[in-house]
């Protein structure tokens, strides 16, 4: 029935913000901008008066991120959305090929890593063909989780 993901939304509160860090960055593009309001999408979230600014960011292939700014209705952050074991969708996760280099790229632009790059034990976690798994969490500028995850032989 599902054929693949299509893209990610993130509800931001400073959609200028957001654009310069998963751009200037992450490395994603810039590809669109647009203004969303009418019935239509009042129908698709279930909210009444919507009226939102999207930026829609691309990677060379896979899905997008869209960054949504909503206008009207106003809505309050949740708390703790910012804590790992918080319930819901909690972390976007990055395949990177080398994410020593990335992770220095990150560091270099002042976003402060969670920890050092972690090796998942094969003690815990296994993959087919010996691959092994690095990774190391880091937040946007409005606390939303970031992971950049290596694959490796």
């Amino acid at each position: 029935m599902l054929a693949q993901i299509d893209h990610v939304n993130l509800v931001v509160s400073d959609l200028e913000q957001m654009i310069v860090f998963y751009t200037t960055v992450l490395g994603l593009r810039l590809t669109k901008r647009e203004t969303i309001s009418g019935e239509w999408i009042a129908a698709v979230v279930g909210l009444t008066d919507v009226h939102a600014d999207v930026a829609y960011l691309d990677f060379p292939n896979g899905p997008r991120i869209e960054l949504i700014r909503y206008n009207r209705p106003a809505a309050a952050r949740p708390s703790e959305v910012d804590r790992a074991n918080t319930p819901g969708i909690r972390h976007l996760a990055f395949r990177v090929d080398d994410i020593d280099a990335a992770a220095a790229r990150i560091r270099a632009a002042g976003v402060k890593l969670f920890s050092n790059v972690q090796a998942v034990p094969e003690t815990q976690v296994t993959y087919a063909g010996g691959v092994r798994k690095r990774l190391v969490y880091f937040a946007d500028p409005e606390g939303n989780l970031l992971e950049l995850c290596e694959y490796r032989s």
